[in-house]
């Protein structure tokens, strides 16, 4: 067991062994959530049967588009998601606007999730690995809310990549401090997922030991909000959210600054 391995045991023994801040009440399964069982990634040719018939479906059988299906799925350095998402922008036009929008890192941040990915009358393939696609491109923008916003409309079962959601959907919940959510998908992540990469492993460390010293009204919590209040500035999110947190900071430095002045008078 690698030193890793054994500092994220460490960790995952103190807080689900109720480490001062979570009780098992915190960890049960959202309603709208699988309870634990075994998820694993859809394998390349599996994958690959999959992406096919759904192409075949939207009526992209002609020889042009099969010989570029074949290329990219051919390519065995890429992820699969990757393929997949290469796939329906290749057999449907929504879908590759949708990507190539999230892509392009001088058009504004998303308000909303695109119709495509709600639209209950399109494939569950389709609109699960289209969500899980776009929701990656946003956490790597860092528009955290509308990350979340697409995860929540499909389940870790229907993409190809699990640990891809579960840890995108994690990350996501840390950053926007929903401590019990990023709990419960860190958990799924371990303990759900059989080949989750080292990395999402390693990150998923890293957010619990930082959950772990999680206080609601020190100077960590401030500086959460204060980085989050940065966040949304340049992502020119100025309005009514942003203005809400940063009023509530201010009011949490005027009590520590009342409480540090009570404390000196009693001196």
């Amino acid at each position: 067991m690698t030193l890793m391995r054994k500092n994220l045991a460490l960790a995952l023994a103190v807080f689900l062994g109720g480490g001062g801040w979570l009780r098992a009440a915190d960890i049960s399964p959202p309603k709208d959530l699988p309870s634990f069982g075994t998820l694993r990634s859809a394998d390349a040719d599996s994958a690959r049967g999959q992406a096919l018939e759904w192409l075949k479906s939207a009526g992209k059988s002609d020889e042009a588009t099969l010989k570029a299906f074949n290329a990219i799925w051919d390519d065995k350095d890429r992820p699969v998601l990757d393929k997949v998402a290469d796939t329906l922008t290749l057999g449907d036009k929504d879908a590759a606007k949708v990507l190539a929008d999230v892509a392009n890192l001088a058009s504004p941040a998303p308000l909303t999730v695109p119709e495509p990915i709600k639209d209950a009358k399109k494939p569950a393939f389709y609109r699960a690995n289209l969500g899980l696609a776009y929701a990656k491109a946003l956490t790597t923008r860092r528009v955290y809310e509308e990350a979340l916003d697409a995860l929540k409309t499909v389940k870790a079962e229907q993409v190809v990549d699990p640990a891809a959601y579960l840890f995108n959907r994690a990350v996501a919940e840390h950053a926007l401090e929903l401590r019990s959510d990023a709990n419960y998908s860190i958990i799924r992540l371990l303990d759900d997922v059989t080949d989750s990469p080292e990395r999402y492993k390693t990150v998923a460390a890293l957010m619990v030991y930082d959950m772990l010293g999680w206080q609601e009204k020190d100077m960590g919590s401030i500086a959460r909000k204060m980085d989050n209040i940065e966040r949304r500035l340049d992502l020119s999110r100025g309005g009514p959210t942003t203005q809400e947190i940063q009023k509530k900071v201010v009011r949490r430095l005027d009590e520590m600054i009342k409480e540090l002045e009570n404390q000196a008078g009693g001196t």
